[in-house]
């Protein structure tokens, strides 16, 4: 017969084995995107169509301007996912890290090289001044990519971080720099301004980068992996859903862009809607190509040119075998 003071034991017991898996329950993962240029869509689409509810996936979307600071917030265990540039990871994996890419959606840059308006050949910009978002972030890589391959010696012009893209067009316009890389919709902007669109990344040769990879600690997949599949599904998915329907696509981007020129929403998602990738994989041979432009910097870099270590796409893998990418395509 069990006796009150047995009762209240058990039900101690039984309220300390409960509360770990409802706390666990409530646990809000956080995913960050870095700000509002269109191919930050992939973020922001899966919580705009309701996926991470539908997969079951507990998380939320965060701002983090720049991926820098994503990833000193993850290392900080602030955030546990996000969407940066490959040169950022690979940069932070490199000095010790515990990170890793797990999926992709952006497999090119999305930049254009807008400069003054008097500046139309290489050779004009000699002496310039080149305003980028951070140093060793992808718009310096994607300016580093261009300069060499328009024969530009990196010493003849002077790049410095200049802030975000609204800071950046402002800097244009007040002459306090003379070019910067800008995506959809700051591009529009940039030449409501006067400004001049020297080159589309698209035409520079040898210009194929993961723009967006989704990171994450190494750790944190092997302690919630189902919850990171989880978010895979929901991720692919935003990215299919935007890609394949035009008023979805757009809708998100009038939500979330700064800019609410319909004109300028619709050629963001023309771009981009062509652009993302499905499946959600990281191009290895645009990752290549970025282990090649950082272990050219000066000073040298020492990189290690195994993408394993970079890049672990196993739970993509598992998705593939059990079909989810085709049934999301309908194939």
């Amino acid at each position: 017969m069990e006796t009150p003071m047995l009762k209240k034991l058990l039900s101690i017991l039984l309220l300390l084995l409960v509360l770990p898996l409802v706390s666990r329950a409530q646990e809000t993962h956080l995913v960050a995107y870095a700000g509002f240029a269109g191919f930050q869509a992939p973020v922001w689409a899966p919580k705009e169509f309701g996926l991470f509810a539908k997969y079951g996936f507990n998380g939320d979307v965060v701002l983090l301007s720049g991926s820098v600071r994503q990833i000193q917030a993850m290392l900080g265990n602030s955030i546990q996912l996000a969407q940066v540039d490959a040169a950022t990871a690979v940069n932070a994996i490199n000095q010790g890290a515990d990170l890793v890419m797990i999926s992709g959606t952006l497999n090119s840059f999305p930049y254009s090289f807008v400069t003054q308006k008097d500046i139309r050949r290489p050779e004009d910009l000699a002496g310039k001044r080149i305003g980028v978002l951070a140093v060793g972030g992808a718009t310096d890589t994607a300016t580093l990519l261009a300069l060499k391959a328009w024969n530009v010696s990196r010493q003849s012009v002077t790049i410095f971080p200049a802030g975000d893209s609204a800071a950046r067009i402002a800097s244009l316009h007040a002459k306090a720099i003379d070019g910067t890389m800008l995506s959809y919709p700051d591009i529009n902007e940039a030449l409501r301004l006067g400004m001049h669109e020297f080159a589309k990344m698209s035409d520079v040769k040898g210009s194929s980068f993961p723009m967006n990879v989704m990171v994450a600690r190494r750790s944190f997949i092997d302690k919630n992996r189902d919850a990171v599949k989880r978010f895979q599904q929901a991720y692919a998915e935003g990215v299919y859903q935007f890609m394949s329907s035009k008023e979805k696509g757009m809708a998100v981007l009038s939500k979330w862009l700064r800019f609410k020129n319909p004109k300028a929403i619709e050629e963001t998602y023309n771009y981009f809607g062509k652009s993302f990738s499905f499946p959600t994989r990281v191009s290895q041979e645009g990752l290549r190509n970025a282990l090649e432009i950082i272990s050219q910097r000066t000073p040298p870099v020492k990189v290690d040119m195994n993408i394993g270590r970079y890049l672990d796409e196993s739970i993509l893998d598992e998705l593939e075998r059990e079909g989810f990418f085709k049934r999301l395509a309908g194939k």
